[in-house]
């Protein structure tokens, strides 16, 4: 069963946030590491590292927990990413990403 994800990437700690939908995280976050889109908003602000992710098993609950997160103030997402990553650690770091793929 294929499982949609809802994540949020930053440039450094307590410093630009985006926020994303994806079916495919590994590869979605390996777009951003690489800067595949170069005139995209985490391209021009170096969100490369992904800081908190939600799991859902339907695309429009991810995309209906997106379109929350945006309206919600800075603060929130903060202590939402706070409780689960309180080091704001990129947690991609140990997972085997294979960046030849997209070279």
């Amino acid at each position: 069963m294929k499982q949609w994800y809802v994540y949020i990437m930053t440039n450094k700690p307590n410093g630009v946030l985006y926020i994303g939908v994806t079916d495919n995280i590994e590869e979605r976050i390996k777009e951003h590491k690489l800067k595949v889109y170069p005139k995209s908003f985490t391209a021009r602000y170096n969100c490369d590292k992904l800081i908190y992710f939600e799991e859902f098993e339907k695309g429009s609950e991810a995309e209906k927990r997106e379109r929350q997160f945006k309206k919600w103030k800075r603060q929130w997402k903060i202590n939402l990413i706070e409780e689960m990553n309180p080091s704001w650690s990129d947690l991609s770091i140990n997972w085997n990403l294979n960046f030849n793929k997209l070279r």
